[in-house]
Order: C-alpha cells, then structure tokens, then sequence
C-alpha cells in the first residue's frame, strides 16, 4: 500500500503537463542522440544538462528530462546498429550481431521492431523493480568487492569464443589485442605512462568511441568500397514490412529471462548496460545452442540483448539513488547534476525528497510507452535509410564519423587513430576475426585490471583472495564452463558429421 500511494503521488506530478512535455521531449532527442554512432546516453545527457539550467528547471523537472534522454538513448541505440552495422553507443554492440544479418536478409522493419519491444520490456520491467525493491538490491550489490568483479569479468572474457566466432583461438587473440590497448595511458594507481611510445595524446588512453566507430563505420566504409555495392547500401532488397507479432511473442521468454539478467547487471556499480547486453545475449546464444543458428540473423539474438542493454539502463539507477554511487557512465553525469541541485542521493533519499524519487518512476514508466508508441510506427523511416545510393549514404556515415569524433575529443589524433581501427577492422574482418572481442577488451579491460589490483592489494599479494567467497568461487565455475563449453560442444557436433562424411 505504501509503494501504491507513493507511486500515486509520482504520476501526479508526472501527469503534469509541463512534467509530461519534458519526458516526451527528452525521449525524442534521446532517440535521435542514439542513433547518431558514437554518441550515446551519456554524451546526450551531458550535452543538455547546460540547457537545463539555463531552463531554471527544479529538481524534478530536470531529472525527468535528462532521464528520459537516457531512456530514449538506449533505445536509439539500436537503430544504426541493424541498419548500418554502427552501434550508436557500446551497450547497442552485441545487436549488431544478428540486427545487421537480419537487415541483410531484406528484414530491416522486422528486426527494429522486435528490437523495440524487447527494448520496452527491458526498461519497463527495469522501472517496476526500482520501485519495488530497489533498496533490498542495493544493498546486494554491496556484496561484490574486487573478487567477485574480477571473476565476473573473467567470466565475459571466457565466453567471447562461444559468442563472437567459431573459433576459440581467433576470439582469445581479439580479446587479448583489446586488453592491450586498454592499459594504453596513464596507470590508475601509479600515474606512470604505459604503452603511450612518448605521445601525449594517448596518456588519456585510447577512448573506446573512436575504436567502436573505427571497428564499425570505417571499415565498413572499406568493405563497400571493395565490392563497390549498388543498389541499397547493405545490398539488401527490402522486403514488404509488417509487423512480425509471430516473431514478437516467440521471443517472449527471452525477453523476460534478459530483463532479470540485465537488471541485476545493471544494479552492480560500474558494470553498466555493455555487460548486461553481452551476458543476456551470452545466456540465450547457450541456451538455444547450435539449432538456434546465432549470429545469422535470428530475432532472439536481436531481442536479448536490447531486453538486456534497457533492463541494465534501469537497473544502473539503483545504486545511483539508493546508494549515491554511479552503476554506469550515464549515471555518474545524473549524479552530478543531483549534487549539482543541492539533492544527495542515498538510503534517505526516500524519505527526504518523496517528490523527486517518485516523480522520477513514474515518468519513466510514461516514457517507456511514449517511446513504444514514438518508434514504431518510425519503423518505416528509418528503414529508408537503406534505400539512400551508397555514392550519398557513404560519405554521409563518414562524414558524420569524423564530425562525431571530433565534435567529442576536438583532436585532429583521434580522427587519425580511427582510421587507423578502420583499416584494422577491415583486415581482422578479411581473416575473420571476430572484431567484438576486441571492443570489449578497451571497454571492460581497465576495469578488470583495477579490480585485480584492488584485490591484490587488500590481500597482501594473497591470490587465494580471488576465491575468497562463494559469489567468486561460482562465478570462476561458470568462467571455466564458459571457455571449455563452446569446444566441447563443436567437437561433439563435429563427430557425427565424420562418421557421416
């Protein structure tokens, strides 16, 4: 009874039509933030917060607004990733597995609608848990120490040869070439340079938009100008669209079971929607096996990670409002606008602003029908995208490229840096090596260093720390499981076809 009149009073200042007006203003931009590649939530909400102010918002109004942003980011994100094989941020990188096959295959309507249902689920259920029991998981969260971070990067990093390739040996060696560009810059706990060859310019490390847009756009840039592509600009004959509610409500289980994995994902501080992308699309790649023909466009493979990144989105409020401490990116620029505003997030938080807290749920629940209802029916423009001649669409995603890079870091290196990840995505693509494993090396790299070093510090050098709880000694289980899975099993499917040949 107490969350029903609690959440009473957060639609009544959600239902207002100035509060309402901001929600469905933040989730357009939102929208148009995440589909541009390389901007992501967390540059959309950066880049509004000085209007915000200069707005005069209160607390409230400008939570909601900027939330909405990153609500509406998240599901933007998937839209370059079917169509263009872009991600338009990191969590949106695992829907380009099977979003651009299915694009490919002439479904490009079908593929961004299952992507947006799975989206609204993800953020929908994320939002109903944050009501419910967001204090209870807060304090769960606090169980994971450098340990158990450490294992549960350990285990991302042992399944990449099952999710990214067929080959264990390629995925091993893309992930190691994305752990060793991660230790480029300056060392967190000592200051020293590493790796940096003298350069200034990469004493701040090696930025993960220029290696995700390099690895993406750029070398596909490549490969259009190698196959010198008429026609749409992924080759692709476009089918009649309709909406696939078949497709839709097979996928039903999925989208539910990546909703809790990604939630939980998303509530631990730091781990973000990226992880809680990769993990939900880890889990149904096993779970459907070698029959579920993963990576080759199946609408599973594009319902669970979107359920996955948007649950996760949620779920990173959590610790952000509970606790005060930031569960992604996005959340620590929230954080600070909160800060910003006089208002300190923590366990009263509850108490102390009801408004606030509530209000927030209670547009976001809003949002998520808003932006259900916004990119539907959007579904037809956006795949006219594909219909554009390659000789304009090409240098228009080159173009906006280069100005996104360097509208982010106003560095002439970067923009030579990606090229330089272009002509390696190109190359490793031409040797079919998975290019997946390498971004997520620069994304989750750093902190699985940090996490190790912390643990080794805590412990005096013991490494028995590293097994030190049950959380741990599970999650290096599941890790183990993880790498020796995917080769026990192509062995055993290999068998038969032997004997058979």
């Amino acid at each position: 009874m107490e969350i029903l009149s609690n959440l009473a009073l957060g639609f009544s200042i959600a239902l207002s039509p100035y509060t309402l007006m901001l929600a469905v203003l933040g989730c357009f931009i939102g929208t148009i933030v995440g589909a541009l590649p390389g901007l992501g939530p967390s540059n959309g909400v950066a880049i509004l917060i000085p209007i915000t102010f200069t707005m005069g918002l209160d607390a409230t109004a400008a939570l909601v607004l900027l939330t909405a942003v990153y609500y509406g980011a998240m599901y933007g994100g998937r839209i370059s990733s079917i169509l263009l094989n872009i991600p338009g941020d990191e969590p949106a990188l695992m829907t380009t597995l099977d979003g651009y096959p299915m694009a490919k295959n002439g479904r490009p309507g079908q593929a961004l609608v299952i992507s947006g249902f799975a989206s609204f689920w993800g953020a929908l259920f994320a939002t109903v848990m944050l009501a419910l029991v967001a204090p209870a998981l807060s304090r769960v969260a606090y169980q994971f120490g450098p340990a158990e971070y450490f294992a549960l990067y350990l285990l991302a990093f042992s399944t990449l040869g099952g999710i990214a390739s067929n080959n264990q040996a390629k995925a091993a060696f893309a992930s190691c070439v994305g752990l060793g560009i991660s230790v480029i810059g300056l060392d967190n706990f000592s200051g020293l340079p590493r790796m940096t060859g003298g350069n200034l310019h990469l004493m701040d490390g090696v930025d993960f938009l220029v290696a995700i847009v390099g690895l993406f756009a750029v070398s596909e840039v490549f490969f259009f100008i190698e196959k010198h592509g008429k026609g749409g600009a992924v080759g692709v004959k476009l089918n009649k669209f309709r909406v696939p509610w078949g497709e839709i409500w097979s996928t039903r289980w999925t989208q539910l079971r990546c909703g809790v994995v990604g939630f939980i994902a998303g509530v631990l501080p730091g781990a973000g929607a990226s992880l809680g992308s990769f993990l939900t699309y880890m889990m149904e790649k096993n779970i459907a096996g070698p029959e579920g023909k993963f990576g080759t466009g199946v609408p599973k493979g594009v319902a669970a990670p979107e359920a996955g990144n948007n649950s996760a989105a949620g779920g990173a409020l959590v610790p952000m409002l509970t606790l005060g401490v930031p569960g992604s990116g996005t959340t620590a620029v929230l954080l600070a606008v909160l800060m910003t505003l006089n208002i300190t997030p923590g366990p009263t938080l509850f108490t102390d602003r009801p408004e606030v807290v509530w209000g927030l749920i209670a547009s976001l629940l809003i949002a998520n029908f808003v932006l259900l209802a916004m990119n539907v029916p959007l579904v037809r423009i956006f795949v006219k995208v594909l219909s554009v001649p390659p000789a304009l669409l090409l240098p228009g995603v080159t173009m906006v490229s280069f100005v996104g890079i360097y509208s982010l870091t106003g560095g002439y290196f970067d923009l030579l840096l990606m090229i330089l990840f272009g002509i390696m995505g190109y190359v490793f693509r031409k040797m079919d090596i998975p290019t997946v494993p390498v971004i997520l090396g620069i994304l989750l790299g750093s902190n699985m260093e940090d996490a190790l070093r912390r643990a080794m510090v805590l412990s005096d050098g013991e490494w028995t720390y590293l097994f030190s709880s049950p959380i741990a000694i599970g999650l290096w289980i599941f890790a183990v499981a993880g790498f020796i899975a995917p080769v026990y099993f192509r062995n055993k499917i290999r068998k038969p076809q032997a004997v058979t040949d």
